[in-house]
């Protein structure tokens, strides 16, 4: 059977014929059937075997004189064979429906999923922003919560007992307010606006105690502190406690978010924290009339290189934005002068106050009503001149008073002791001793001048005073000033020097009046030169010397007079 397909018709032909070959002959040009060639001789017939397979059915259709020879597809039944794959039902309508379904269906899946986590990432940041805001509400404060004496340690049944360590510990600032605590009121409670300020002081004079009881006082709303630490890691989960920041460690959107932002280190995180706070103090600023404070507490903690160095000058750029505009004030406190000459630099709207050990008057006003407190039993007024700047609330203030008194001249002598005939591997410790105690020799000589001029009444004597560029002359190094400055010496922003306390004045002027203390140190300086005296000597070493032979050496007085008699 054959079907001539005409130019301009499609024709769709089924054959189902087993083990034959169709052939349609072709048309020309004109459309006209070519004459027909004589058929050939047909060869004998050979004998062949029935085919195993039946072949499979083809579909043969000719347009022109193109050829199609692919296997019979009708439309609508799928595809056929082993290349069906899946199909939902036999229908191929019903697929299609399930198939829309359920794209239409993931689509909007998406679309939610989608529009969900731009919802939670609105909600997570406004939610940091509140948290943070709940950090300086009134209320609880970490840093207030723990300074609170929640117990009190009591003295032991038995009134015999001399162990001081055995003392009722009562506040010392509920009998005494000082000067300063009128001016910290202010800088707490948020009434200085337009500036920062850097507590500057000796360790034990009162900076801590005084910025808590001003806390107290407002119920720390609008306050929050931190603790300064030399790990900048550890000071970053501070500063997060302090402001109630997670650094978003607490999201739900790792699935959309990028790499950890803490690879970029805690300056890093710091800086985020600080845009959140600042986001926080702007909003807060117009319904509170009054500026946030946060202090950041020992700055001196941080350590004296480049990375400490770095993260206080990070701080203060916050500090003098923010003190520019208005919205957060922020105070530092120090024991130590490297944080000032660190800020002093690049500051503009920086004030600094310089807190100050008691004056006797203060102190003995102090003393009195703490042991009243204590109820402890009343003493001579001249027992408690002595002992006034030592101790003031244990049962024996003469043996409590020997007692720290001992303690602190062993310290004195551990740090900066001096070693007569040292070797040269501790010369540069021995050097640095040797000149620290060349300045504690000259503070025990101008209390011993005050006490001459005093006479009899010696209890008003400040502490001795020298100017900072005096101790360098003293001294003979400007380098040694910054390590003597360690609980040794304090220097306000007068740069004035003094002892760091009545306690070190004490311990340094029993080791300066012992005997012998002289030689010492004079000895101590002397070895000094010499060691250094050997390092810069040379050794000239001269060849070709037979035995026998002499080396002479001349020294000419007359240099000066040749040189000009020569240039004459």
């Amino acid at each position: 059977m054959s079907v001539i397909v005409r130019r301009g018709h499609c024709t769709r032909l089924l054959q189902r014929v087993v083990g034959r070959h169709y052939t349609t002959p072709t048309h020309n040009a004109t459309g006209a059937t070519p004459p027909k060639k004589p058929a050939p001789p047909k060869p004998s017939p050979v004998p062949r075997s029935p085919p195993s397979t039946p072949p499979q059915t083809r579909h043969e259709a000719h347009e022109g004189t193109s050829a199609i020879n692919v296997p019979y597809n009708p439309p609508g039944g799928g595809p056929a064979g082993a290349a069906a794959g899946f199909t939902f039902t036999n229908s191929p309508v019903l697929d299609a429906i399930l198939t829309t379904a359920i794209g239409l269906g993931a689509g909007k899946f998406i679309y939610f999923l989608f529009v969900g986590g731009i919802a939670y990432v609105a909600w997570y940041k406004k939610n940091v922003l509140d948290k943070i805001e709940d950090a300086f509400a009134a209320g609880y404060d970490p840093a207030l919560e723990l300074a609170k004496m929640h117990t009190i340690n009591k003295s032991p049944t038995d009134d015999s007992s001399d162990d001081p360590l055995f003392d009722e510990d009562v506040p010392w600032t509920e009998n005494l307010r000082r000067k300063e605590q009128d001016v910290i009121d202010h800088i707490v409670h948020g009434e200085e606006a337009g500036h920062y300020f850097m507590l500057l002081g000796p360790k034990g004079s009162g900076k801590g105690t005084m910025m808590f009881d001003s806390m107290a006082a407002c119920n720390a709303d609008g306050v929050s502190m931190c603790d300064a630490h030399p790990d900048l890691e550890v000071f970053r989960l501070r500063l997060g406690k302090a402001l109630n920041f997670e650094f978003n460690e607490d999201t739900q959107t790792g699935l959309f978010q990028r790499r950890d932002p803490r690879e970029g280190g805690p300056a890093l995180d710091i800086e985020r924290a600080m845009n959140k706070l600042e986001k926080v103090a702007l909003r807060a600023a117009q319904k509170r009339g009054k500026p946030f404070v946060l202090i950041i507490n020992n700055v001196h903690f941080f350590q004296n290189n480049d990375e400490g160095r770095n993260m206080l000058l990070q701080l203060q750029q916050k500090a003098e934005a923010w003190a520019a505009s208005g919205i957060l004030t922020m105070v530092f406190s120090s024991d130590d002068f490297w944080p000032f000459h660190v800020l002093r630099k690049t500051a503009s709207r920086m004030h600094v106050l310089s807190i100050y050990d008691l004056d006797p008057h203060e102190s003995m006003h102090a003393s009195t009503r703490m042991r009243r407190h204590a109820a402890r039993p009343p003493v001579e007024p001249e027992e408690l001149k002595e002992a006034l700047s030592l101790v003031s609330k244990s049962k024996d203030m003469m043996g409590m008073a020997k007692h720290l008194l001992e303690v602190e001249k062993a310290w004195l002598l551990s740090q900066i002791g001096l070693i007569p005939d040292c070797d040269d591997d501790v010369m540069d410790e021995q050097k640095w001793s040797s000149c620290s105690w060349l300045l504690l020799r000259e503070f025990v000589k101008i209390r011993l001048e005050q006490e001459a001029e005093a006479g009899d009444s010696t209890e008003d004597l400040p502490l001795p005073s020298i100017p900072y560029w005096r101790c360098r002359q003293i001294m003979t190094r400007a380098d040694f000033m910054e390590g003597t400055s360690l609980n040794v010496i304090a220097i306000d922003i007068q740069h004035n020097v003094r002892p760091d306390s009545n306690l070190i004045l004490h311990a340094a002027r029993e080791v300066v009046e012992e005997e012998g203390f002289e030689e010492l140190l004079e000895g101590v300086r002397d070895r000094v030169d010499e060691i250094e005296s050997l390092h810069r000597t040379r050794e000239l070493t001269f060849k070709d010397l037979g035995k026998g032979d002499m080396v002479r050496l001349a020294v000419d007085k007359r240099g000066e007079e040749l040189l000009e008699t020569r240039d004459s």
